[in-house]
């Protein structure tokens, strides 16, 4: 069963009659049924509040990490554990090919159901995830293969046990590790791209966001909460963040912003999933026109000019 968000109750109500004209073979009915499905689609999609973009955001049936895995990857397998302390469901690392790309895919996996949202922990990493995708890209920069990772989490892993085995560290180390990686790098944001347990896997040559994803510092309700310790002021906290795509391609604090599906990648998964391969080797292949040096450098370059600023 498909899960509707309040605003897309419309929606709902038009799918519903296209099945039941099209059991009752009905096509003359079905077609004008399709033509004010796309009226409505684009009505409500193109003025979208950036609250409904962060339910969007979040909604249940938008792909996860491994979903966008599964569809775009070929001859994978996975790569477990951080030789550390053990393996972290959270973080899930792939070596495979797109197309004929040979690649290391590093993702934040949230899980569907209760049994397998236990095991994923969420999408909430613990330091000994963010170990293992580190072990993972620098296997991947051993053999010159491009990593690319795809961020979708509420946040790292705040408990006590996370903490005991240096959770801060472990983001830390992959923030100086992945800035200077000599192989060509792409993160992008799926979902959710929560502070730093997305920055974790976010240093990158391209940083991307889907049309329907958000990154922020804190969560909105965290915000509320903080600020004026009421969760009714979450939609508020989420309009004077800035989280959406637009406002932070608008601020250069990411490259590009993919576009996925009007509807949605939970509508059209495939399309979705196409997008994001379509975007990765495009990128790669702008990646691999550079020197080593030069791309470094312009990694460096994007890296350190957010917050810089010139007195007037």
């Amino acid at each position: 069963m498909a899960t509707y968000l309040d605003f897309e109750n419309k929606i709902k109500f038009i799918q519903e009659d296209i099945i039941s004209a099209q059991v009752r073979h009905d096509y003359g009915a079905g077609e004008k049924l399709k033509i004010s499905l796309d009226k409505e689609v684009e009505k409500i999609y193109k003025n979208l509040s950036d609250f409904q973009k962060l339910q969007l955001a979040r909604h249940l049936d938008r792909p996860y990490a491994l979903d966008y895995i599964n569809m775009i990857m070929k001859d994978k397998y996975e790569i477990h554990g951080d030789r550390h302390f053990r393996d972290d469901a959270a973080i899930i690392c792939y070596m495979g090919y797109i197309n004929d790309e040979k690649v290391m895919v590093i993702g934040e996996q949230k899980g569907r159901g209760t049994k397998n949202k236990l095991k994923r922990n969420f999408g909430m990493p613990h330091p000994e995830g963010y170990r293992k995708a580190l072990r993972a890209a620098k296997m991947a920069e051993k053999f010159n293969i491009p990593v690319l990772m795809l961020i979708d989490t509420p946040g790292a892993y705040p408990g006590l046990g996370a903490e005991e085995r240096n959770q801060s560290e472990a983001i830390a180390r992959n923030l100086l590790e992945l800035a200077e990686l000599k192989t060509p790098t792409v993160s992008i944001v799926i979902g959710e791209g929560g502070s730093g347990g997305a920055l974790a896997i976010g240093v990158a040559d391209r940083f991307a966001m889907m049309r329907y994803s958000v990154f922020s510092v804190i969560s909105p309700e965290g915000c509320s909460a903080i600020l004026w310790n009421d969760p009714s002021k979450t939609e508020a906290a989420t309009n004077a963040m800035k989280i959406t795509s637009s406002d932070l391609k608008e601020l250069g604090l990411i490259d590009d912003i993919i576009d996925e599906p009007l509807i949605g990648a939970h509508r059209e998964k495939e399309l979705a999933a196409n997008a994001i391969s379509d975007y990765f080797l495009t990128q790669l292949k702008e990646l691999r026109e550079m020197s080593e040096d030069e791309r470094m450098d312009v990694r460096y370059a994007k890296l350190t000019a957010p917050g810089a600023f010139k007195e007037a």
